[in-house]
């Protein structure tokens, strides 16, 4: 264990410790996690680690868990999400919760026998046997429909031809026997035909059928074993919480109506730091994980930034370690929504435009009711329309249009779908840019295990175009203007933060840039047209920053 509790020297109790654990999912790191973290990022420089081969040849996830051990000694472990040079240990770096790569393990056993059966497959699919019957079958598929095809047209030419001669000869009893007669002969020329051309098909594929019952028993044979050794792999992922209950992996996520957990549940370096801190009766203090090395090209992750962990294969596990251990409250949760007010910058008869707050809801959210449409859906009890047009992030202040009738919110969500709204945003970005203006053209889709982050994705993103111009530079920080073209999920602060648009996140952005009191995003123009009125209306509501 001392190769892994890396002890932390509080001289004169200058790093104060946390009454309570950080909430996992949404935190700025607390000074004792940072100090923990920055102590890292020197071993890490020390141990040459970003020469070591990551994962596609990009960074990696660390993370440190400031402990109290049994002795009430102050220090901390550290971690590594996934694997590290190929393998899940190294030196300093506390073990996996179930080693994958142990040679003599059941999981290495297995995969070996599959990769055998996938072996055995692959022999059996391109063995020349079976290729040489493969191509005879689809050389015969093709003989077969040309010869056929060409009977065909013979036989509608001939057709024509007696159709002729019945047209020519309607009271010729002879002659339309004769004609009746030719008719069958074709008939049974093209079933005889048909039915021999079959037989040769068939012969050949019962000398191919063998080879495909094996193929298909092999991949029988490789499901069930794939799904066993799946059950076991899981059975083996259990976790602790604070008060010592163990839970396997499949069961915790059970409890989130997910039937398989995600490749790679269980691997991140928040899971692996509680579990060996629980298993050596540690009390965890405080948690920070950060990034390490060249950024990925879809994410957002930079390099020595600090990241909460991941929603998809993190929550349901964290959720369960963190059982027992007095945590901070959900910020997102925290945040006080029955005083905040909003401002109406536009009404008539048929359309509202109102100032939305910042963390304030579009719509309601699973754990959060208050929002925009709750409050204008008690305010205009008697209005016909779906009322919300188009959201806004919930950090995002700014324009919202409402619609109070029903063919006003088609009218409006058509002039949304079709790009014929104009809109102005305006922010603040962490740093200087250096160049004045341009367009960012990122294909966007969301994170499907860690909602609600978007990630770029050029193969099943959808088209997302944002042009900017910059207003000005003060202080170190950029106020810009965005000209969103199309309407994506977190658009602007995506295009704004990833290293392929901006690569300079707007201020206070907790998803893709750092925490504060709120996001510096706002939407402060929109231009219309009004389906009633037959008038375009512009509203303008400064920014407050």
């Amino acid at each position: 264990m001392s190769n892994y509790f890396i002890p932390i020297q509080n001289t004169e109790n200058q790093l104060i410790i946390p009454e309570t654990f950080n909430y996992p999912f949404n935190y700025h790191p607390h000074p004792i996690a940072q100090f923990a973290a920055e102590k890292l990022k020197l071993r890490i420089l020390e141990l040459k680690l970003n020469e070591h081969d990551f994962d596609e040849e990009v960074g990696k996830m660390f993370g440190v868990l400031v402990v109290t051990n049994d002795k009430n000694e102050l220090g901390y472990l550290a971690a590594f999400s996934g694997k590290l040079g190929g393998g899940n240990h190294f030196k300093g770096f506390v073990p996996p919760v179930f080693d994958t790569l142990d040679e003599n393990g059941f999981y290495r056993i297995g995969e070996d026998k599959i990769s055998a059966i996938n072996k055995e497959i692959l022999e059996l699919e391109s063995s020349e046997y079976v290729s040489k019957l493969n191509l005879e079958i689809e050389n015969h598929k093709i003989l077969m429909e040309n010869q056929l095809n060409d009977l065909k047209k013979e036989m509608a030419l001939a057709k024509q031809n007696r159709k002729g001669q019945r047209q020519n000869s309607p009271t010729d009893e002879a002659l339309l026997n004769k004609l009746n007669k030719e008719s069958a002969i074709w008939h049974y020329r093209y079933k005889d035909t048909n039915k021999n051309l079959r037989a040769i098909l068939d012969s050949l594929n019962e000398l191919l059928q063998p080879h495909l019952d094996k193929v298909n028993q092999l991949k029988e044979l490789r499901k069930s074993m794939s799904n066993e050794l799946q059950n076991q792999l899981f059975a083996q992922y259990a976790f602790l919480d604070y008060n010592g209950q163990n839970h396997t992996l499949r069961d915790i996520f059970l409890k989130y109506d997910i039937q398989v957990p995600p490749s790679g549940a269980g691997e991140c370096a928040a899971p692996k730091l509680l579990q060996f801190a629980y298993q050596n009766k540690m009390k965890p203090i405080a948690l920070a994980e950060f990034w390490w090395g060249k950024s990925p090209s879809s994410e957002i992750r930079k390099h020595g930034e600090y990241y909460p962990a991941c929603r998809g294969k993190c929550e349901p596990i964290l959720g369960h370690m963190i059982q027992g251990l007095a945590v901070d409250p959900n910020p997102m949760l925290a945040r006080k929504t029955a005083e905040i007010p909003f401002d109406i910058m536009y009404e008539d008869d048929e359309i509202l435009v109102i100032n939305k707050p910042p963390n304030f809801l579009s719509v309601p959210g699973k754990k959060i009711q208050d929002s925009v449409y709750t409050r204008v859906k008690a305010l205009y009890p008697y209005a016909t329309g779906p009322l919300i047009v188009h959201r806004l992030d919930m950090s995002t202040s700014g324009l919202l249009v409402i619609a109070k009738t029903k063919y006003v919110h088609q009218n409006l969500q058509s002039q949304f779908t079709k790009r014929k709204v104009s809109k102005r945003y305006i922010a603040i970005l962490e740093g200087v840019l250096q160049t004045s203006e341009g367009t960012i053209d990122l294909p966007l889709r969301v994170d499907l295990e860690n909602r609600p982050h978007q990630l770029v994705c050029y193969e099943h993103g959808k088209h997302a175009i944002t042009h900017w111009k910059v207003i000005e530079v003060k202080d170190k920080k950029t106020r810009i203007h965005f000209f969103p073209v199309t309407g994506r999920t977190h658009q602007l602060r995506v295009h704004a933060a990833h290293h392929l648009g901006l690569n300079m996140a707007i201020e206070g952005d907790d998803l893709y840039g750092h925490r504060a009191e709120r996001l510096m995003l706002h939407a402060e123009y929109i231009q219309f047209w009004h389906p009633v009125k037959e008038k375009l209306i512009d509203v303008v509501a400064p920014a407050p920053f």
